[in-house]
């Protein structure tokens, strides 16, 4: 009304209106400290000598971008991924922090929560739904019922993430019923993972309340999950990309498209700085053939409509928080201006605020709990035959294995790899409990001319995984991890030829962006050319023991056929 002044009025722009699907000209928007007070034509009853007027010179205004989906507790910590993100317009991250929780369990979710508050961007947590992956082969760290209640308390946790095990849903797994129960009569949403469910299955998973997913790959499934009342997010991201297998056909047959987000599922260094965040997906939208209003809608009003958040957030009306981006034209959606609860965080390509890492407690540097020094004989496999035929795993991408067989030679009663027929060993330990407990098999199809590569990080379990030629040079990754604390490390002839450090929790960098995505390039590179059959190899030790997935995973258990539930054994 104009009884207090504003702080900052914007004019001269074209809102993009979320809520009624139209670009309106020569919009005013006034804005007292973190929220929008007046959207229309004229704002100057709410100016005084004291108001900041902003000419945006005909530019348009949006909402800021969120991600429905992601996975940040990787690579770098919070605070760097921010500067990176808000460049590119995501003023807001709903983070699944999965991996963090499986190392340093509830303790590490409440110190996650507080890497992510008091940054320039919003983060929200979820509760991780996915551990333990299975209960007969996974010891990670999970959260019991009483301790996810306790976190939906946490200021900045907002429900649980994906519950992927969709068979513990089908088949009523009594502990998963629980939790599912449990975040229902506190009014949470549930993320989904629906991937290889349709029909029958599909219709006992939404029944159980869950009613979003992000694994639909084209146009087929997500019209199966949108009928039966989903919300669906189009993945963009650096494991999968699917918008293209996706989006044309939603053209042609035009269903609402006010269930459909998109989200990211996690972006690794080169991504996020060669493609964007959730920036390119409008982009890649846009470019499919999607208005830009209706795309700048699926990255924004509807990631906060189904999170229930659409009272404060997802549009630029009056009483929403002012998180708004500023753009020269809605083709190329480069931020020009990035405005976090009214506050100027970003300006043409720089980050005009402050960002600062919070402070890392000494215990979550300390997670790779191996006292032992490796030597050749915890790489050893043996048998007092000359040659024997051996169970191995072999790569078909960097993410799917199927089980083969290979005959391997014998050396001083060990079964040793084989260069010529590209079989490598493969070792994990647990490292998060420090059991000592560890398992040794095969691994074909790797081909890259080094001794060995080893990562303290893999998908939800986080064993050390160790794939190697030779026993001396796995020993000295191990070791080499072992004294790092963590991270990804090439080794050849007892050499380090690169080392990605990932020293909290094993898992995220402490550098800056810069930093670490230059030792992430270097390491995929060092692999590539070496030989290694695959584009993105950093990516198999993180899959080898991830038992969502078919059809042979590596843990610190064993090796493991994920559809019969059992324990592979190494040689016949």
């Amino acid at each position: 009304m104009g009884d207090k002044k504003a702080d900052i009025i914007l004019k001269n722009c074209s809102l993009v209106n979320v809520y009624t699907n139209e670009l309106v000209p020569k919009t005013q928007v006034a804005i007292k400290k973190d929220r929008i007070a007046y959207v229309g034509q004229d704002a100057s009853h709410a100016a005084d000598e004291k108001t900041a007027i902003i000419d945006l010179q005909d530019g348009f205004l949006a909402p800021g971008f969120a991600d429905p989906h992601t996975h940040i507790d990787q690579f770098v910590t919070p605070a760097e991924l921010a500067k990176k993100s808000l460049l590119c317009g995501t003023t807001s991250l709903f983070s699944d922090p999965i991996d963090v929780v499986s190392v340093c369990g509830f303790k590490g979710l409440r110190e996650f929560v507080k890497m992510c508050s008091s940054l320039p961007i919003r983060i929200f947590n979820v509760v991780p739904g996915g551990l333990p992956v299975d209960r007969k082969f996974s010891h990670r760290k999970a959260l019991t019922i009483s301790e996810e209640k306790a976190a939906i308390k946490i200021d900045g946790i907002v429900g649980m993430g994906e519950v992927f095990s969709w068979t513990k849903v089908t088949s009523r797994d009594p502990q998963t019923m629980k939790k599912i129960a449990s975040m229902i009569n506190h009014n949470c949403i549930i993320n989904g993972h629906t991937a290889g469910a349709s029909d029958r299955k599909l219709n006992a998973y939404v029944s159980s309340g869950i009613i979003s997913c992000h694994e639909p790959i084209d146009y087929d499934q997500v019209m199966e999950r949108l009928r039966l009342g989903m919300w669906v997010m189009m993945r963009e991201g650096s494991i999968r990309r699917d918008l293209k297998n996706i989006i044309p056909k939603i053209l042609q047959t035009k269903p609402y498209l006010n269930r459909l987000m998109f989200c990211s599922d996690g972006l690794d260094p080169v991504d996020i700085a060669k493609f964007g965040h959730i920036d390119h997906c409008v982009r890649e939208a846009v470019r499919l053939g999607v208005s830009a209003v209706d795309a700048i809608t699926m990255a924004s009003k509807n990631c906060f409509d189904y999170y229930n958040m659409g009272k404060d957030l997802g549009g630029i009306a009056p009483g929403k928080l002012a998180d708004m981006l500023v753009f020269d034209d809605l083709e190329k959606i480069k931020p020009k201006r990035v405005f976090m609860g009214g506050r100027l965080v970003a300006s043409n390509g720089s980050i005009v605020t402050r960002i600062q890492n919070k402070p890392v407690p000494k215990w979550m540097k300390h997670t790779v709990k191996i006292a032992k020094t490796f030597s050749e004989k915890d790489f050893a496999i043996k048998s007092k035959d000359q040659t024997v035929s051996a169970n191995v795993m072999e790569m078909e991408t960097e993410i799917i294995t199927k089980l083969g067989t290979a005959t391997l030679a014998t050396k001083n009663g060990n079964v040793t790899p084989s260069q010529e027929q590209d079989v490598w060993k493969v070792a994990a330990f647990d490292r998060t409990y420090g059991s000592g407990k560890h398992a040794v098999g095969f691994l074909k199809n790797f081909g890259a001319d080094i001794g060995a590569f080893a990562s303290t990080w893999s998908f939800h379990e986080n064993d050390l995984i160790v794939i190697g030629s030779n026993e001396k040079d796995m020993a000295y990754a191990a070791n080499h991890l072992v004294k790092s604390q963590g991270g990804m490390v090439i080794v050849k002839n007892g050499k380090v030829l690169s080392f990605l450090p990932l020293p909290i929790s094993g898992i995220i960098s402490s550098d800056p962006f810069e930093v670490a995505l230059e030792k992430f390039v270097g390491l995929n590179s060092t692999l590539v050319e070496s030989g290694c059959k695959f584009a993105r190899p950093h990516l198999i030790p993180l899959f080898l023991p991830f038992l969502a997935l078919p059809s042979v995973r590596m843990l610190h258990s064993g090796m493991i056929d994920v559809k019969k539930r059992s324990v592979i054994a190494p040689i016949h």
